[in-house]
């Protein structure tokens, strides 16, 4: 029987207070995804990127699998997440964010 291994991770203090982002920028080409985590604030002009994340697509997958499992283990748990008045088609309004309608 194979032996399994725990996995040893450690957080720079630096990092583990977090960072807000209330708003993500996805693109890809066809060797990685990338990710930008940005806060978009009122009165304020444009949307200031606080992270980047650059994954390969089988990793954005496995993402995409993990942050889905964990989203209906919140669910069932807490009721649904309302998305509120997004535009059909739209992960979230992008309504006056650089007027280009781009979506995530």
């Amino acid at each position: 029987m194979a032996e399994e291994k725990q996995l040893g991770i450690e957080i720079k203090p630096e990092v583990a207070g977090g960072s807000y982002s209330n708003l993500a920028i996805i693109t890809h080409s066809a060797s990685e995804f990338v990710f930008d985590f940005a806060s978009m604030l009122p009165g304020m002009p444009k949307a200031m990127v606080q992270s980047r994340i650059i994954m390969t697509p089988e990793h954005a997958k496995r993402l995409f699998l993990a942050l889905q499992d964990n989203l209906q283990k919140y669910e069932s748990m807490n009721g649904p997440i309302e998305l509120g008045n997004a535009p059909k088609g739209a992960t979230f309004p992008m309504g006056g964010i650089g007027g280009n309608g781009a979506k995530s």
